[in-house]
């Protein structure tokens, strides 16, 4: 004799501005859109270290580090046991990753949207560069072929 239980389904969680995270893709989705931050290193409330710099990946990897250095951050969310996302007395979404005792939080000094439009920009900018290259590369070579008929 069989007992079949009914086909129950948990929905996923939906957290907004503050709770939990422990799924390293929820935590890569969240961290991978920041840009410029405010990090605050911390072990058991000790201030090790604090700065500014720019999120430059964020991966998964048990034989990498967690790297911060010349304002630059290297994210790798094996180095953590879960994200705490946080919201500051004036709204202020932030980022608290957590390791034991060990704190490392992340404070947006932009928003996605802004580093959207910022990396269009340099996008663009590239693009008029490379345009205005080559287009003098043309008459450089336009230049060369006409004075080789004379």
């Amino acid at each position: 004799m069989s007992h079949h239980l009914p086909d129950t389904r948990i929905p996923a969680p939906c957290i907004v501005n503050t709770g939990i995270i422990v799924n390293k893709l929820d935590m890569r989705r969240l961290l991978a859109d920041l840009g410029r931050v405010h990090y605050i290193y911390t072990q058991k409330g000790q201030l090790l270290s604090e700065g500014d710099g720019d999120v430059m990946e964020v991966f998964a990897n048990p034989q990498r580090s967690t790297l911060v250095a010349n304002q630059a951050l290297y994210l790798n969310l094996y180095s953590f046991d879960y994200l705490e996302l946080k919201q500051s007395p004036e709204q202020q979404t932030y980022f608290d990753l957590m390791q034991e005792d060990v704190c490392l939080r992340l404070i947006p000094l932009s928003t996605p949207l802004q580093e959207r439009k910022e990396r269009n920009l340099n996008v663009s900018a590239i693009e008029a560069m490379m345009e205005q290259v080559l287009s003098a590369r043309w008459d450089a070579e336009i230049d060369d072929d006409c004075s080789d008929s004379f």
